[in-house]
């Protein structure tokens, strides 16, 4: 078995299998794979700024003699020729590539001049190749000039039946001026257009001063010049991307304001990012108005014609346009970001490029091409000089020439005779025996004396030329600086100022919010005085819509921007800023909190705290269901954001669960309390401060079913509110609640009788708050709570809300106002100062 294993069996030599292993075999296939997709297909050369595919297009269409003062020829017949004899690969592809040769909106200078439905920027397809025709324009030649002076190598085809270039000479680079997209294996290119004007001034700088930093030639290459125009926000990331090859660019829409007669206002649109979708941009603006997330728009509309592009957002009187147009630019792509990729091919390698190194590449390939191109011109001068030499020799012995021929018995006799006679070349010879009598006229004689005259200087400027490096540096600027002339536009992209990276903030009012959170996990948020103020006693007004299985859970009031951290019955804590909550109406459901927070399964959300700053001396105090009670630092729930959140507390076992949470300085009194009535109020510095994988310590000592519903960090000069499930409430003086030990059994907080219910919600409260009470049903009523009776803590409380049979109340806000409301107002205004949350 060994020696069969050692000694594979002979084959004959046509059969034979080379063993090899399969790792190597993949190995070495994919990378072939790979680079031939990089070399051949997805990435451009640095030297004339052409994938694979675009260079055969351009170099078909030259050898079908379509230029730009031709008549224009089916694209079928363009597809057909290149698929035919140069590029191996689908039809497609091809037709794809050269339609975006020539499209307007996707090249800074179009290659290709094409007739027909060749799309649009609303993302339109083009006509089939069978129906449109093209050509190429005057700025595509100037790629191809020179190209039959042995300027650039040619190789074969992929079947060996004609020579394709592997490079076009190229007088301008095509890199820098239309950019270029491709995607090939384990890299990918995006470069964006130049202008053609900042280009040329760029290179003839690098020409002169081949010591140039980025820096310098930055100076005069301002940057990115889309062809859909559009506005590039100034960063110093831009000059790092043309540094390192690699970064990005903002690019924001251009837009101007109309004020109409009827005192409303439009947003006009003229220009929009590069490569992006004209008519996928309005369906995402009128999506965000439709679902309420930009509100003020009336009327949407696309007039865009010939003359050029005009979106017109329509808004609602009293609307500001500034602010409705950056909520556009945050949520859709009239400001995007491109990202730069400078990734070419220099001597068929990828490379990370900078600027310069792209500038220097293309002077150095254009250095070559003129060097070739001087010396196939030198040597077809000399070529021609040599022949006329020989003619004007025998012009001047042309009685002699002529005897010699006519006394040859043929032609090789002839030509031999005159070699010999007067020392002239076999081509020279040749020459003279090919010439016809016409040239033996005194004019044709003069022309071909004036013509050896003329080519006598012009070998010797050529032979300067290439004696001196300096002398073609002068050409290639010479070459650049006409094209400048000739084809040389404005700048379409400008450049503008931002205060500062976009920060979507600015974009917001800074205001009071309602954040309202139902039992099955749909959390909203809505300005605080959508709620209008009532009398004690009223029904209240429809607060949220709900399914017949929801209820209303909690209610908070925040400022717009505070950082929401949401604490958990599992003892999790979560943050977001309030202003990325979703707002919705007065009667809208909200957004499942699910979609917002990494929830698991079963877990709630019991505590909302707004929180300005983690940087402070306060204590996050939390309490269980169980009655224990602890306080972390604040600065310790800082990495709240994450989306997976962070571990706030930990409980003494897995029935227990966290109640709620308040903020304090650790100076201050703590009342909690409890379903059944009963409260307790002790000392804040008896809680000890621990982290948050703690369990605390006992806060109030439970009955047998009874359990803590909620908790006060007491401040001076206030009362205790306490509401009953049955819309029943009433305030209490602090000083009825006497100071006690942590861990006792409590005191009396409200008469619980079958009338009243059991306690909803206890909150502290002064002279001047307002109280927001939401029921189960989705009722929500705001009343003065100096409008509650103020009592003892025996007393059963006085009707707030007049509750539906089956509701009852589940939550209660307060709300401290900045000032009063003016007489005829009906509103209150909300505070400065965030209040505590339930």
């Amino acid at each position: 078995m060994a020696d069969r294993e050692e000694t594979p069996p002979t084959l004959p030599a046509k059969d034979k299998i080379l063993p090899i292993p399969i790792e190597d075999e993949m190995k070495g296939s994919y990378i072939d794979y790979a680079m031939s997709v990089i070399i051949s297909r997805a990435l451009p050369d640095v030297r004339d700024g052409m994938k694979p595919v675009h260079r055969r297009i351009l170099y078909s269409m030259h050898r079908q003699g379509l230029t730009s003062g031709k008549a224009y020829k089916k694209c079928a017949k363009v597809v057909g020729e290149v698929i035919g004899n140069l590029h191996p690969h689908g039809d497609a592809a091809v037709y794809d590539a050269l339609v975006r040769l020539a499209q307007d909106f996707s090249m800074r200078y179009p290659l290709i001049d094409g007739q027909g439905n060749f799309g649009s920027i609303d993302g339109d397809p083009p006509a089939a190749y069978r129906y449109t025709e093209s050509r190429l324009q005057k700025v595509a030649e100037e790629s191809l000039a020179d190209i039959d002076k042995d300027t650039v190598d040619f190789t074969p085809n992929f079947d060996d039946s004609l020579l394709e270039p592997t490079v076009l000479p190229s007088k301008l680079p095509s890199l820098l001026l239309n950019g270029s997209d491709g995607i090939a294996v384990g890299m990918a290119t995006k470069m964006p257009p130049h202008n053609l004007r900042e280009v040329v001034d760029m290179l003839t700088y690098l020409i002169d001063h081949p010591e140039a930093e980025t820096a310098d030639l930055l100076k005069i290459l301002k940057g990115p010049d889309f062809p859909t125009g559009a506005n590039i926000v100034s960063s110093s990331d831009l000059k790092d991307a043309y540094e390192t090859g690699r970064g990005r660019v903002i690019v924001r829409a251009t837009h101007e304001i109309e004020e109409l007669d009827s005192g409303k206002s439009r947003i006009i649109v003229t220009e929009i990012p590069y490569q992006i979708n004209k008519a996928r941009l309005l369906e995402s603006m009128a999506d965000l108005v439709r679902d309420k997330k930009v509100e003020g728009i009336t009327d949407l509309r696309d007039e865009s014609d010939r003359q050029g592009m005009r979106i017109v957002i329509e808004l609602r009187r009293g609307e500001i346009p500034s602010l409705i147009y950056n909520q556009l630019l945050k949520h859709t792509d009239l400001q995007c970001t491109f990202g730069i990729n400078m990734v070419a091919l220099v001597d068929n390698r990828p490379q990370i490029l900078s600027l310069k190194t792209i500038g220097s590449e293309f002077i150095k390939h254009r250095k070559n091409v003129l060097i070739r191109r001087t010396k196939y011109e030198l040597k077809k001068a000399k070529e021609r000089a040599h022949i006329l030499e020989g003619l004007k020799i025998a012009m001047d012995h042309i009685d002699e020439v002529i005897a010699i021929i006519k006394g040859s018995k043929d032609v090789e006799t002839a030509r031999n005779g005159l070699v010999a006679r007067f020392g002239l070349s076999l081509i020279q010879a040749q020459a003279i025996l090919d010439m016809r009598l016409q040239k033996l006229t005194g004019l044709e004689m003069a022309k071909i004396i004036e013509e050896l005259a003329q080519l006598v200087k012009e070998i010797a400027r050529l032979s300067e030329i290439l004696a001196d490096i300096q002398k073609v540096y002068a050409l290639i600027k010479e070459d650049l600086l006409d094209l400048r002339t000739r084809y040389g536009d404005e700048r379409r992209t400008h450049f503008i100022t931002d205060s500062g990276e976009f920060d979507a903030r600015d974009l917001i009012a800074d205001e009071k919010k309602v954040i309202t959170l139902t039992q099955s996990g749909y959390v909203k948020m809505l300005p605080l005085d959508t709620y209008r103020k009532q009398h004690r006693g009223g029904k209240g007004l429809t607060g949220i819509d709900l399914k017949d299985e929801d209820l209303v859970d909690r209610i908070w009031v925040a400022d717009t921007f505070d950082t929401m951290v949401f604490l958990t019955s599992r003892g999790r804590c979560y943050g977001i800023e309030v202003w990325k909550l979703p707002e919705g109406s007065r009667t809208s459901r909200g957004k499942a909190v699910a979609n917002l927070l990494a929830l698991s399964e079963g877990e709630k959300i019991t505590a909302m705290i707004p929180v300005k700053s983690f940087e402070t001396q306060e204590a996050m105090v939390m309490v269980t269901r169980q009655g224990f009670i602890k306080r972390t630092p604040l600065e310790e729930f800082k990495g709240c954001l994450r989306q997976a959140g962070i571990i706030a507390h930990l409980f003494v076992n897995d029935s227990d669960e966290l109640v709620n949470a308040a903020l304090s300085d650790g100076t201050r009194n703590i009342v909690l309390g409890t379903k059944q009535g009963l409260a307790i109020r002790f000392p804040e510095e008896t809680v000890r401060t621990c982290g948050r994988q703690s369990k605390g310590v006992i806060g109030i000592r439970l009955e047998e079913g009874d359990y803590v519903c909620g908790m006060e960090v007491l401040k001076e000069g206030a009362k205790l509110l306490v509401v009953t499930e049955k819309g029943y409430g009433k305030r209490t003086d602090l000083e009825e609640y006497r100071v006690t030990n942590r861990g006792g059994k409590g005191i009396i907080n409200i008469q619980v009788t079958e009338k009243n219910g059991l306690v909803a919600s206890f909150r502290e409260v002064s002279e001047r708050d307002d109280i927001v009470v939401s029921t189960a049903n989705g009722m929500m009523i705001r009343v003065p709570s100096d409008s509650i009776r103020n009592t003892g803590r025996n007393a059963q409380g006085v009707k707030v809300i007049d509750l539906a049979e089956g509701d009852k109340v589940v939550g209660v806000t307060v709300v401290a106002p900045d000032e009063e409301s003016s007489p005829s107002s009906t509103q209150t205004e909300p505070a400065a100062t965030p209040p505590t949350v339930h």
